[in-house]
Parts: structure tokens; sequence; C-alpha cells
């Protein structure tokens, strides 16, 4: 045997900074939180605990159970992120702003670090866009996304549109063609920002496409999960083209498309076919 080959060279590996990440027991877009991430920074996923209930307000209670968070919370503290965030649209808004304060300071208590949700981000991302009066897209049922204009209006946010879905189930299925479509038929009146509910739902590649089109600033629940747990590391989410992240996108929806006319729509990736998802009336 020849002599050991010397590798100190390599280094490392080099030192991370995390975001603890606690979902829905349902999650299934790991892939899409992480485009988001710079290089610098580690992802840490927990899940709440199986239910047998499909996607309602009865699940959003469930899965926001104080108990179930301190767990999860807990789980996460052993690889030390610096953030956490409940990536839940529904489960963070379904007891109205009141509720989702007390989400964050229990993950807070459990953690002893920073902790957000989903619909507080939305607050947030809202606020820094200057947005009162938005276009909404949701996956959910009319009782669900009737809460979520709930939590909004409480918040001084008027819905101006909307279209939704009725899914009760496989939301991270819906191709980003329905998504765009969505977006264009809840887009009536004057808004200042369109919304695009539900972690489970993919938008990463469908948000430029639609500021193009639509001609003004489009937040989705992963983007801004992200994109606020990222800024209390004092450092910025990754997306191009997207009005919340790239300031050169904001200004040019701010200075330059109002006058603009609209040209065709370009079409849009779409991930592979997948079966027929079941809706409900």
């Amino acid at each position: 045997m020849g002599p050991a080959m010397d590798v100190s060279f390599l280094g490392g590996p080099h030192p991370q900074r995390g975001i603890g990440i606690v979902a829905p027991f349902d999650f299934a877009l790991d892939r899409e939180l992480w485009r988001w991430v710079p290089d610098e920074i580690s992802l840490h996923l927990t899940r709440t605990p199986y239910v047998p209930v499909e996607v309602s307000l009865d699940l959003a209670r469930l899965v926001s159970e104080h108990a179930t968070l301190r767990d999860a919370v807990r789980a996460l503290s052993a690889a030390e992120p610096e953030v956490i965030a409940y990536a839940c649209t529904s489960g963070s808004f379904v007891d109205g702003m009141a509720g989702e304060r007390t989400m964050s300071a229990a993950m807070e208590s459990a953690s002893e670090v920073p902790s957000l949700t989903t619909s507080g981000a939305v607050l947030e991302a809202l606020a820094e866009l200057d947005a009162r009066r938005i276009a909404l897209v949701t996956p959910y049922t009319q009782s669900v996304t009737g809460a979520l204009e709930d939590y909004l209006g409480e918040a001084g946010v008027e819905v101006t549109g909307r279209s939704s879905l009725g899914l009760t189930r496989h939301i991270w299925k819906v191709p980003y063609k329905d998504v765009v479509g969505m977006a264009r038929e809840a887009l009536v009146g004057d808004a200042d920002a369109l919304f695009i509910s539900c972690t489970n739902l993919a938008t990463y590649d469908a948000i430029p496409q639609l500021e193009a089109e639509l001609r003004i600033p489009v937040i989705s629940a992963n983007q801004v999960t992200m994109w606020a747990a990222l800024r209390r590391l004092g450092t910025s989410a990754v997306g191009p083209y997207q009005a919340l992240i790239d300031d050169s996108a904001r200004r040019t929806l701010g200075e330059v498309f109002p006058q603009a006319p609209l040209p065709e729509p370009p079409p849009v990736a779409e991930p592979p076919a997948y079966p027929e998802y079941p809706t409900t009336e």
C-alpha cells in the first residue's frame, strides 16, 4: 500500500447557516423551497404527524396545534437553526391574526430562536410592497378561501378578485398552467399585487411569467416564507425577476410596465403531466 494521500487542502465542511422548516404532513414541495435559498444556507425540514383528514379548516387547526408545533420545533433544535418557519398558510391564518401571533410565540418559546409563519410572512411581504388591494388565488375550498379573506381583511387588506380550485388533496400536482389561469381570472379591478396561497402549490417559475403579463407584483406562500426567513438572517432569497426579491424587477414594474401595452404572454414551462387531480364542489 502506498503512502496515504494528503487531503488537508480540501478543508471543510464549510460552516452553514440553517433555517428550520415545520411543514404539514402532506407537504410535497421540498425542492421548490430550496430554489429560493442561497448556497450558504441549509434547510432542515420536519413534518407534523399524519392525520386522516383532507385539506379543510379542520385540518388547518389539527396541523397547527401548539403542542404539535412545539414538538416539531424541539426536533429541529438539534440542527441549531437560526430561524424557524412554519410553512403552512391555512394552518397559520385559520384563527386570525391573534392565532398567528400566538403560534409564532409558541414556536419561539420552544426553540429560543426567531420564528415565523407563512401567513405572518404574507402580511410582511404586502407591507414591503405597499399593497393594500390584492387579487387572490387559492387551491382551497370556498370555506378555507373565505377564512383567508377574513384574515387578510383583519389586517386591512382588501381582496378585489379571487379564483380557487376547490381541492381537498393532491394540491402539489396542480400544473403551472392552472395557476396562471387562476391568476388571470382573479385579476379584476385595481389590485396592488396578486397573492397565490398554499405552500403545497408550485409557483416558482410562474411568478416572473405572471408579473410580466399582469404588470403587478406577484407573491406566493412559499416565496414569502423563504423571503421572510432569509431576511431574518440578514441575507436575500434567490428569485430572479420576482419583484419581492429582485429590486430591478420591482423598479421595472413601477416605472415601465404601467405605460407599456400588454404583449402576448410567453409560454409557461410545465412540469411533467400528472393524473387528473380530484376536485370538490
